[in-house]
């Protein structure tokens, strides 16, 4: 069994890793990242403080543009939408620590 071992010191990094499943734009990619910096768990993303501090880092004036971006993300299974709120993909969850993939060859 061959390992390879991917050093990722970033969140942008283990998302970046993880986006060829997801299919997240460049810009999805960084929103995605300001909601888990701005969010106290990731259990409910897209509360109305981190949408404000999303939208104050990119410069919206309204917090409500993100929302076509929150739809997005949905849509691609990025944020999960379960009992009223947005909670993040388990797989992109930076705090998951290592993670281990095998791949078989028949």
């Amino acid at each position: 069994m061959k390992q390879i071992t991917i050093p990722i010191n970033s969140d942008y990094k283990y998302i970046q890793f993880w986006n060829g499943i997801f299919s997240m734009t460049p810009k999805e990619l960084d929103i995605l990242v300001l909601f888990l910096s701005c969010a106290d768990n990731y259990n409910n993303l897209c509360t109305l403080d981190n949408k404000k501090c999303v939208a104050k880092a990119l410069g919206f004036k309204d917090k409500n543009t993100l929302n076509n971006y929150i739809k997005k993300l949905k849509d691609k299974n990025v944020f999960i939408f379960k009992n009223g709120s947005y909670s993040l993909n388990k797989f992109l969850n930076p705090k998951n620590g290592s993670i281990q993939i095998s791949l078989s060859w028949r």
